[in-house]
């Protein structure tokens, strides 16, 4: 017998309250279990993301359509994702989050509806979109029109690019055709021991090629930190990952037609370290850590690491200078010598590209001593994948600022935000070195038969050596020619840094007519 309805505002009132609350709480011993693996449920995890009490929910009350395989019989309110919108630091955001409690958060129709829904309004109003993924994939029961909700979710992720920030949190399982959603946004965010991304299971991947793998293995936090690069955060738990989005949002503009947020840091822009001084070993053969000049000259020594574990020959990272926030760049000595490979010309060029995107400026710190030598790489696609970040940094106008630290060598110099790449203001300490390549490479090709006839071939390199580093291995022949602006001492280089920002505030770039260039993908 259909149930009675309410006649009375009081009696409507009530059933709008009970409706409201099946649609929290769809399935208590489904959200008991996600409480089990150490998982926040969907709206848990939102009211941890966002400001306190800034939540508003829309759509709570859509439901699934399908009629095959009896699921008519459970159609729960608001379906497998909550959407909204809120506040991060007093901010807008639209987010979703996917509900493993509901259908093993499996993407059906109306489901990508809403996830199209809260996207669209994102881009329409110009503030981020954040994502938590959390979905055991393709909902089966209803074919190909789930396929089709992912396509639609996919455009929505392309003409969002570079217009808004767009940011992913995986939560928990986000396999096949899901995967590719996340790995279209901005940033991915994965939780160690709980996230794991794939594109083939185990299961699958035994069947076909005989590999045997378990999921972290496979797709595990760490696996996407450190092997595939896919992953730009590897969190500790969940709680930490959404501090780390809020501190991220913090650097970044609401869209791609704001600046980025400018704070008062506290930190005098005028300041010198006397200890920068101290930072390159006198040996140009000894390693240093690159981050330890990057934290001796952004403010309050705050420098948020993007992509630590992966390509680590390169760093890349926010931080700010004189409160403005900036993107930075740096070739990393301790590590394959600051050489630049495949993966660290591909992370570098993404994140400058990103940056350029969102208006926010570029600080490059250059110890370079050339491209990684050596088949797998030739094969691999370095001259194609290497130039991607020269295209990268070509094509950026935002400001560009480049600090050489020591080796500026070859091909990478020119690569490295050089004043050919257009760079906006380009110093060096004295401590550089910018040549075609280094003192020892070089003798030994320029004086080859000089040093096969002398009586004593390793005394005279020795001696061509020193002379060619004392000709050569410094910042003067170029700022002869004006590829370097200055060469500064290094104690000096972060009130310089902040004078040349505050100088290109207000710089314009007019770039040629076209519908978009072509990087070599």
């Amino acid at each position: 017998m259909r149930q009675k309805s309410p006649e009375t505002f009081e009696e409507k009132v009530a059933q709008l309250e009970e409706l409201r609350q099946q649609a929290r709480h769809p399935s208590p011993e489904a959200e008991r279990k996600q409480h089990e693996r150490g998982k926040l449920t969907a709206r848990e995890r939102i009211d941890k993301l966002l400001d306190p009490g800034s939540f508003v929910e829309v759509d709570t009350f859509v439901r699934h359509r399908t009629f095959d395989f009896d699921m008519l019989k459970n159609r729960p309110w608001g379906d497998a994702v909550v959407t909204g919108h809120g506040t991060i630091d007093g901010r807008p955001v639209c987010v979703f989050s996917q509900d493993f409690t509901v259908f093993g958060g499996s993407l059906g129709e109306v489901m990508g509806e809403k996830i199209c829904k809260i996207m669209d309004l994102a881009a329409k109003i110009g503030c981020p979109v954040i994502g938590i993924n959390d979905s055991g994939g393709a909902r089966i029961q209803e074919g190909v029109v789930s396929l089709g909700a992912y396509g639609d979710v996919f455009v929505r992720n392309v003409m969002s690019s570079g217009v808004i920030p767009q940011i992913s949190i995986i939560a928990g399982p986000c396999a096949g055709g899901a995967v590719y959603s996340p790995a279209m946004t901005d940033f991915i965010f994965m939780i160690k021991g709980t996230s794991h991304m794939f594109i083939t299971g185990p299961d699958v991947i035994k069947t076909v090629t005989g590999e045997e793998v378990d999921f972290e293995s496979l797709g595990g936090a760490m696996t996407h930190a450190t092997k595939s690069g896919v992953a730009h955060f590897a969190c500790e738990d969940e709680e930490s990952c959404f501090e780390d989005v809020r501190y991220l949002l913090s650097f970044l503009p609401q869209n791609n037609l704001e600046l980025p947020p400018r704070m008062d840091t506290g930190d005098d822009p005028d300041r010198m370290d006397p200890e920068l001084d101290r930072v390159v070993p006198d040996d140009p053969a000894k390693p240093y850590d690159m981050r330890d000049v990057i934290h001796l000259i952004v403010d309050n020594g705050e420098f948020f690491e993007v992509q630590e574990h992966f390509a680590r020959n390169i760093v890349i990272g926010f931080a700010r200078l004189g409160g403005r926030a900036v993107g930075v760049v740096g070739n990393q000595p301790n590590q394959l010598a600051g050489v630049l490979d495949i993966d660290a010309s591909e992370k570098a060029a993404r994140f400058v590209r990103f940056c350029d995107c969102f208006n926010i400026p570029l600080v490059t710190f250059c110890d370079v001593p050339g491209f990684l030598p050596g088949t797998s790489q030739e094969w691999g696609g370095i001259i194609r994948r290497g130039a991607k970040l020269l295209y990268a940094y070509t094509e950026a106008t935002v400001p560009k600022v480049t600090v050489i630290t020591r080796k500026a060598y070859g091909g990478a110099y020119d690569v490295m935000a050089s004043k050919h790449m257009l760079a906006d203001f380009n110093f060096a300490w004295p401590t550089a070195e910018i040549a075609v390549m280094g003192p020892e490479g070089a003798v030994n090709i320029i004086f080859r038969r000089d040093i096969q006839n002398s009586p004593t071939p390793e005394e005279r390199r020795q001696k061509l050596i020193a002379d060619y580093r004392a000709r050569f291995a410094n910042p003067y022949a170029a700022a002869e020619r004006g590829y370097i602006d200055d060469v500064i001492l290094p104690h000096e280089t972060r009130p310089r840094l902040i004078r040349a920002l505050e100088v290109l505030e207000t710089k314009r770039v007019e770039t040629p007519k076209r519908k978009h260039g072509n990087i070599p993908l």
